[in-house]
């Protein structure tokens, strides 16, 4: 696991629910502008929306630990 991955996992698991509802706000709305730019060209990076979509899940996945330790 790289060192820049492992921080990205430990700043959400410090985060509350609250904001990690926040942040998932923020990257749908990445998503959904990177979708529409793609409709009209070829996007310039490709695995843009692989890592958001990775990045989704992560927020998702520590906001659901956080719900079954209540």
């Amino acid at each position: 696991m790289s060192k820049t991955n492992k921080n990205k996992k430990e700043s959400l698991r410090e985060m509350k629910p609250g904001e990690l509802e926040k942040k998932l706000e923020a990257v749908c709305e990445e998503v959904r502008a990177i979708r529409f730019k793609a409709e009209g060209a070829r996007s310039k990076n490709v695995k843009e929306l692989a890592g958001l979509k990775k990045q989704i899940a992560r927020i998702l996945t520590e906001i659901n630990k956080k719900h079954e330790k209540r």
